[in-house]
């Protein structure tokens, strides 16, 4: 089965840093084929079917701690449910100079549509969208300092999401098409 693994907080301002070569290797090491890295940001594209989607994240953790001595979350969506989350993302969001759109990936304590309550939302320039797995947010880069998905930065839903923009969810699932 292809599946994709969404690592939080790896290189990010100088911390967490993770070659995404040595990333690899590791990934191999715990079992994974075709494994195959996208930007160094934390995806992972690899096969396996042996383990069960659940067993995944608590497998590759386990693996990344072993190897680079950090505690890193890792996400895990299979082909299929990865590519519902892309296929909700409306067509006309982009990531560009114009529109800033984003898909928060949510561990699943905080997978429920009952997670938009704990956001501050403005209507009037924020497009929020909550599909099983994750929270779609888009807004007119004009607005991005007064929308209120900044205010979420801190909390504790925070911590329990990666955020990944509509550009490389969109190519991540191109590479798991690929894969298939």
């Amino acid at each position: 089965m292809t599946y994709v693994a969404l690592l939080r907080g790896i290189n990010v301002g100088g911390n967490n840093k993770v070659d995404m070569k040595e990333l690899k290797k590791v990934f191999e090491g715990a079992g994974m084929s075709s494994v195959k890295t996208y930007i160094n940001s934390g995806n992972i594209i690899f096969a396996d079917n042996v383990h069960r989607t659940e067993e995944l994240p608590a497998i590759l953790e386990a693996a990344i701690l072993a190897h680079f001595s950090l505690s890193i979350k890792v996400l895990v969506y299979s082909f299929d449910d990865f590519g519902q989350i892309a296929a909700n993302i409306p067509d006309n969001w982009t990531n560009d100079q114009e529109m800033k759109s984003d898909v928060w990936f949510l561990w699943p304590e905080a997978d429920d549509a009952a997670v938009l309550e704990q956001l501050t939302i403005k209507p009037e320039i924020d497009r929020v969208k909550y599909v099983p797995g994750a929270v779609l947010w888009s807004v007119d880069k004009a607005f991005v300092t007064k929308s209120g998905m900044q205010k979420v930065i801190g909390t504790k839903l925070y911590k329990l999401v990666t955020i990944r923009n509509v550009n490389t969810v969109r190519k991540l699932l191109g590479l798991m098409e690929e894969m298939r």
